[in-house]
């Protein structure tokens, strides 16, 4: 089932404020929170698509990757309904909605593990590749540098100094939550001492300051294969940023970018050049030499080609990403009117008009008449 746009779930346009996307979603699981409708199910499926799409666009890092690469770019991020959430965007709900109804999102959702945050995937990564015109035809391999974490050398991504241990939180007693009374029901919060992890570190990694992670620069090779187009991504599993320790590696992105062609245009797998004429080889015809991606083709121009025409040349397009089919050449003939004729060559055109008919000194009456036409 294909998923609706997040943006049509909450009822905001795609250049909404994170306010506006915050009142929308407030407005939404008010109306629908199970608490409200008892027993509807379709309440409870609004309310989660709601949540969904709230917990995505509120997140500037997911919703620069969802506005750019769709549901398939959060797919690659190992985020699929609401496994992706962390505790930050739960807290969240709690303060739209805790002063409202006695609920846990974890409850609801099945999302969160009692105690303890859930281990963060590592986030996704995207760049863009200029790419001519031939190299995409013919598919090329490509070095690219990027920017990515890895695990701190030092302390292996435990954050911890070398030697040291963990402590349990003082402020939860290593539960990873902190409980509290609100009127008649009992409410858990993530600790935000420990940030749910019931322990906290009393000797962080001086290497990297006790964030487990250091960023670096790392060079990949990427294969492009044949027949890309402009606007397609390519996706490279686990080549993003790492995640919390023990948590999947995130993926990188390559969307492509086609520099102009300086003598084809690209429509799909089909290439279109135009070719300019004379008019002397368009009315008696002529054979001509087009240059293609593969070497160049003899075309034959029939006697009294018009300006415009357009002769397909099979087979000389580019092949199709997904398959081996070939798309077609396509050749728009543009016929080039003499300019700056000699004496001789004034009276050899008159010559011509004359013998087929032609009185140049008088207004062409069947145009006058076409034009009389469109008037009446």
């Amino acid at each position: 089932m294909t998923k609706r746009d997040y943006y049509e779930v909450l009822g905001v346009s795609r250049s909404a404020t994170a306010d506006e996307i915050k009142k929308s979603y407030r407005q939404m699981a008010l109306r629908f929170h199970p608490d409200k409708n008892p027993g509807n199910k379709d309440a409870e499926e609004s309310f989660k698509a709601a949540a969904e799409a709230y917990s995505v666009l509120i997140d500037p890092e997911k919703k620069s990757i969802y506005d750019q690469f769709g549901h398939d770019g959060l797919s690659g991020r190992g985020f699929s309904g609401f496994s992706g959430f962390n505790s930050t965007i739960f807290e969240d709900f709690e303060d739209i909605l805790g002063n409202f109804f006695s609920f846990s999102f974890g409850d609801i959702f099945g999302t969160r593990s009692r105690g303890r945050s859930q281990r963060a995937r590592g986030r996704d990564l995207a760049l863009e590749i200029d790419l001519t015109l031939e190299e995409a035809a013919s598919g090329i391999e490509r070095e690219i540098k990027i920017s990515r974490t890895e695990y701190c050398p030092e302390c292996k991504g435990s954050r911890m100094a070398p030697g040291s241990q963990k402590s349990r939180c003082p402020q939860c007693q290593g539960r990873g939550q902190v409980r509290y009374q609100q009127g008649f029901f009992s409410m858990a919060r993530t600790c935000s001492v420990c940030r749910g992890e019931g322990n906290i570190i009393s000797s962080p990694c001086p290497q990297c300051r006790g964030e487990g992670q250091v960023r670096i620069k790392k060079s990949l090779q990427v294969k492009i294969p044949a027949g890309i187009d402009d606007g397609m991504k390519l996706r490279l599993e686990k080549e993003g940023d790492v995640g919390d320790l023990g948590a999947p590696r995130g993926d990188l992105y390559v969307l492509i970018r086609l520099k102009k062609h300086a003598f084809f245009e690209r429509e799909g797998n089909d290439l279109i050049c135009q070719i300019p004429l004379s008019f002397s080889r368009a009315a008696l015809g002529s054979e001509i030499e087009i240059p293609t991606l593969n070497g160049k083709e003899t075309l034959a121009i029939p006697p009294g080609t018009q300006p415009g025409q357009v002769f397909k040349i099979k087979g000389q397009g580019i092949k199709d990403v997904h398959r081996q089919r070939k798309g077609n050449l396509y050749v728009k003939i543009n016929v080039k009117t003499p300019e700056n004729l000699t004496k001789k060559q004034k009276e050899l055109l008159k010559e011509f008009a004359h013998a087929r008919g032609e009185n140049l000194d008088d207004i062409d009456r069947n145009i006058l008449d076409k034009v009389k036409n469109i008037f009446h």
